[in-house]
């Protein structure tokens, strides 16, 4: 029987159990980023809310991209992954304000995204499969048991990234 673990607002989770399935609901202009080691069937799954971690700042490290994706890969491997063997995906940061008058400063969405590509370029980490940008807020499953991710936003089938 699966179970599903929600991944709330700047959270992120790990799971070895074949059962259990990560969800992060409603990604709007948040990021989930999956990874997953399919030797020891390890996989983890990020909700990040915003861009870059403030310097200084006591907020809690995993509502950032940046931050958020080195604490989940430290977790990861402290559990045995090897970051060689990650296969990472991401969806989400879509552009939940647009209307005329709106900068580009309001667009999280792309700013999230850029905070992913930039982090996991220089950690030298691959993305394997993503479904971002757009205005479409997403629904992410990510499925301990093959590392599978799927998405689903309003209006379209679930499918795989």
């Amino acid at each position: 029987m699966e179970k599903i673990i929600t991944v709330g607002l700047g959270e992120y989770a790990v799971s070895q159990d074949p059962e259990e399935i990560l969800v992060a609901y409603g990604l709007g202009s948040c990021v989930g980023i999956g990874m997953y080691d399919q030797r020891i069937n390890l996989a983890g799954l990020l909700h990040a809310l915003l861009p870059i971690h403030p310097m200084g700042s006591a907020d809690q490290q995993s509502r950032y991209v940046d931050t958020g994706i080195k604490l989940l890969l430290e977790e990861m491997g402290k559990k045995g992954a090897d970051r060689s063997r990650l296969i990472v995906r991401i969806a989400g940061g879509a552009n939940m304000l647009v209307a005329p008058g709106f900068t580009g400063s309001f667009n999280i969405g792309t700013r999230n995204i850029e905070a992913a590509y930039s982090t996991l370029y220089s950690l030298k980490m691959p993305i394997a499969g993503k479904e971002v940008g757009g205005t479409t807020g997403r629904t992410v499953k990510f499925y301990v048991k093959d590392g599978r991710m799927t998405i689903r936003s309003i209006g379209n089938q679930e499918r795989e990234v």
